[in-house]
């Protein structure tokens, strides 16, 4: 069985699921180089194919994780009238309906555009939103047992929370409730009053956030958010009118709120106006936790939906909600509605009696060393080639270098998990001030998140667990907060990612060459990309970011790359 999965609306993204077995996953914005971009997924649809070495006509569902369908669908396509009559009715209006029936056809786009034609049997599968974030949640992990599945973003399909007891192969809807509910749109709210842009920039209100002082604001933020109480919404919100436009391919939203909440910023100030906002999602977000683990019986959580990039909140409810499992899809937001949808079809269509386990997210693109060796010997540039490019990445991350690291398949998802990284040595303080002005650009607050040898995780983290996706935090210890500061946030915690042997070879090398060198089985390591840029995906997007940036060496397959160093930098510890 070949599923397609398509994320419409924000964060387009495609997978491909064969016999429930992920082949291939990516966001569109990583191909059209748009962040966020909402167009229909023409590049990713055409990467999923690709990487399975199926033709569109192979397809047997295509599964779209929402009832709004993508723009264009019915065209790139071209689709049936039954066709588009099972899609009319995943989303019934009859005007919808109308316009499908009169649109569908295979003639509908310049000659030089990408189309995708499907059998006649080929069907479509609507997966509501939320269903699709607890699809995504649920069925990416091994355990067959009884979970407690809980899903929170901004909105999706009029739903913004939802509570589900999932076994096996289904999922069993508790509760949910509608825009009044979203703490997702709170949080938002707050990081546009705080001067960035809602459904982007909440991970830098986050990063704020143990800056500041969450007493000094009081009640002043309270008034701005839904309450639950006992598993019920007590202090519903209205958020009001908003309002959203398309900047090239990148939603934008506003709501009127986040004006007042910026006179709260102007006389509260902004880092405490952060951590009174973090304080309020994690205890609601607890709350709910707590009180519907106790009313069902369950023990065992899985997350999905985009407030869980919050990975301050994910250590709150690791630590506190006196869980056995905790699992964070590691693609939480709507890019990930693509995997969910695919999956939700799967297990509704194929009964299969077993999960997807999830160990990686290596289901992007890769280049051979000769399709890299031939892009830069047309652009004339002096490299060398690595018998071992893990030894060579660590020899310049010892003396304390800036590497670009291009490796294998590029990730999916918003981080980099060892293929599509900038490295650097964390021994230094220092690194993080240099990282964040010469080749991030972006706030000298931003923390930076450790990879780490994952046999040596109790070295760096308090109560120490396997964490593959960098998607909860941990305390440091207090011998890690002296030994590797340039990866230890304001509040002592780190966001690791610990990396196995088996699931990822190469970067094991890499971290284990710098190990025996400078005693540290840990790198800095953030995504390769600069502030408001997707993660690199070609070769070609690498040197880009390469010659536009401070980086100092690129590790690109086997090829080296460097730069001349500035004589002041100092060496790593």
């Amino acid at each position: 069985m070949k599923i397609l999965g398509i994320s419409p609306g924000h964060d387009t993204a495609a997978c491909l699921l064969v016999d429930g077995r992920l082949i291939a996953d990516a966001a569109e914005e990583r191909f059209s180089r748009v962040k966020h971009d909402s167009h229909f997924p023409v590049g990713a649809i055409a990467y999923c194919l690709q990487a399975g070495g199926l033709a569109s006509t192979d397809l047997d569902f295509i599964a779209i994780g929402g009832r709004f369908l993508p723009v264009g669908l019915e065209r790139f396509f071209g689709i049936t009238p039954e066709q588009a009559a099972t899609l009319a009715a995943m989303r019934p209006l009859e005007v919808k309906a109308r316009n499908l029936l009169m649109k569908a056809g295979p003639n509908l786009l310049p000659l030089d555009t990408p189309r995708f034609p499907l059998r006649p049997d080929c069907r479509f599968v609507g997966v509501d939103h939320h269903r699709g974030h607890a699809a995504a949640a649920y069925f990416s992990q091994a355990s067959r047992d009884p979970w407690l599945v809980l899903t929170l973003d901004g909105i999706g399909d009029d739903v913004a929370a939802s509570v589900w007891r999932a076994i096996d192969d289904d999922l069993e809807p508790i509760t949910q409730w509608g825009r009044e509910a979203s703490l997702g749109w709170f949080y938002g709210n707050v990081t546009e009053a705080l001067g960035w842009q809602h459904g982007d920039g909440e991970g830098t209100t986050m990063g704020l956030a143990p800056y500041g002082d969450a007493t000094l604001v009081g009640d002043r933020l309270d008034r701005f958010a839904p309450v639950f109480s006992a598993g019920t919404l007590t202090q519903p919100h209205e958020y009001g009118h908003a309002s959203f436009f398309n900047d090239h391919g990148n939603y934008h939203w506003h709501f009127p709120e986040a004006a007042a909440i910026r006179g709260v910023v102007n006389d509260c100030g902004a880092a405490n106006v952060a951590a009174r906002a973090q304080q309020i999602v994690e205890e609601q977000v607890l709350g709910l936790v707590r009180h519907f683990c106790q009313q069902l019986g369950l023990q065992r959580l899985a997350c999905g939906g985009g407030l869980f990039l919050n990975v301050k909140l994910n250590q709150r409810l690791r630590e506190e909600a006196g869980l056995d499992q905790l699992w964070v899809f590691p693609n939480p937001g709507d890019a990930g509605l693509a995997v969910g949808a695919a999956l939700a079809a799967w297990h509704d269509q194929a009964r299969p009696g077993g999960h997807l386990q999830l160990e990686h997210l290596s289901f992007g693109p890769a280049f051979s060393a000769e399709t890299i060796r031939q892009l830069l010997d047309e652009r004339g540039l002096a490299y060398c080639e690595a018998a071992d490019p893990a030894e060579a990445a660590a020899e310049h991350l010892a003396a304390n270098r800036i590497v670009g690291w291009f490796q294998g398949r590029m990730e999916a998802g918003p981080r980099a998990l060892g293929n599509r990284c900038i490295l650097m040595s964390a021994n230094r303080a220092e690194n993080k001030d240099l990282l964040n002005a010469r080749v991030k650009f972006r706030q000298p607050f931003r923390p930076f998140c450790p990879a780490l040898l994952a046999e040596r995780k109790d070295d760096y983290l308090v109560d120490a667990g396997d964490e593959p996706f960098m998607i909860t935090a941990f305390a440091a210890t207090p011998e890690a907060r002296q030994r590797v500061p340039a990866v230890v946030h304001a509040d002592g915690t780190l966001r690791p990612q610990t990396v196995r042997q088996e699931s990822q070879p190469l970067f094991h090398a890499l971290i284990s060459a710098f190990a025996e060198r400078t005693g540290e089985a840990l790198v800095l390591s953030t995504s390769f990309n600069v502030r408001g840029e997707p993660i690199v995906c070609t070769p070609r997007d690498a040197l880009r970011c390469f010659f536009d940036t401070g980086l100092d060496v690129l590790v690109i397959g086997p090829f080296v790359l460097k730069k001349p160093v500035p004589p002041s930098r100092p060496k790593a510890d």
